[in-house]
């Protein structure tokens, strides 16, 4: 079994086979949000601020911190977002850029062992990010593309994965430290997207004993109601052997998917965390103080 753990400064998250599902919140990013863009870029963080805590009370585990801002100092910009949510969270983060000055910055400043996100199969990128994963000791998502693009090919992204880990073992970073973003392409789009998927997350647990991570939303992107595909696609990842996903926990039904597959999976134990979220309190007697509930009450009646 393997265990890929992320630390921030007081607190530990881990992510693994036998674990329950690990949520990284994907909202504190200006992609496509130009109103957070142009706040971040100005120094006003305060919508990332709100980000933040929603996430957390939403039931995010761990939080992706994005700064790709065009035009702007992304390596400034992504220090001082780190720097803010980490005084206003204890959770870890992945820190989330393309740019290996702006992760370099990032990961400077963070404090704990972050989630690099992340590293393809291009040399490039291999020579630029493994050291930096390397010195300041963190784990890194790798996505399973290259020089060639995206292939629709399962057994390409499978052999991409594998070329990444064995580069990262190269540098002295074990398997356990590579978490892999096999990639979804919208189902839209590609029919065999998420089977491609559930296929990759199985042999990738089995045969490269790596965990697995994804953007979870990209499955429904042009589609009616992608809270609905989004929660299908969760749930049916988790049976394949997916271990943590970059979504959005404020959607009630994505979250509730994730906690009901991870009872199904028996990553729940005694389903004690099911059962805290969705438990009916007592009903209250008249006087507004607790009941203890119909059959106790007949049962106390009975006796006396």
């Amino acid at each position: 079994m393997t265990d890929t753990i992320i630390s921030s400064h007081r607190k530990e998250v881990v992510i693994g086979f036998d674990r329950p599902f690990v949520v990284i919140g994907e909202r504190i990013n200006p992609t496509g949000r130009k109103q957070l863009a142009a706040e971040m870029a100005a120094g006003d963080f305060s919508r990332v601020e709100q980000d933040a805590r929603a996430q957390i009370a939403a039931g995010a585990h761990m939080l992706d911190v994005n700064a790709g801002i065009p035009l702007a100092d992304e390596p400034a910009i992504l220090a001082a977002t780190i720097k803010l949510v980490q005084s206003l969270t204890d959770v870890p983060l992945s820190i989330d850029s393309s740019v290996r000055d702006a992760l370099k910055s990032g990961l400077e400043v963070y404090q704990g062992k972050a989630l690099v996100n992340s590293v393809t199969g291009e040399e490039e990128s291999m020579e630029a990010v493994l050291p930096l994963v390397k010195k300041y000791g963190a784990a890194v998502v790798a996505i399973s593309n290259d020089e060639t693009g995206i292939s629709e090919d399962p057994e390409v992204r499978f052999s991409i994965a594998k070329r990444i880990v064995e580069r990262a073992a190269d540098y002295g970073i074990p398997a356990s430290d590579v978490v892999v973003d096999p990639l979804v392409m919208p189902i839209g789009a590609v029919r065999t997207a998420g089977r491609q998927v559930f296929e990759l997350c199985y042999r990738l647990q089995r045969e490269l004993k790596v965990n697995t991570t994804c953007g979870a939303s990209n499955v429904s992107f042009g589609l009616p109601n992608r809270n609905g595909i989004n929660a299908s696609f969760m749930s049916m990842a988790i049976a394949s052997g997916m271990t943590s996903a970059i979504t959005n926990p404020l959607h009630a039904e994505i979250m509730t998917s994730i906690m009901g597959a991870d009872v199904l999976m028996g990553h729940d134990p005694d389903c004690g965390r099911w059962i805290q979220k969705f438990r009916e309190p007592p009903a209250a007697n008249a006087d507004g103080s607790a009941g203890r509930g119909r059959r106790q009450t007949r049962r106390r009646r009975a006796s006396a």
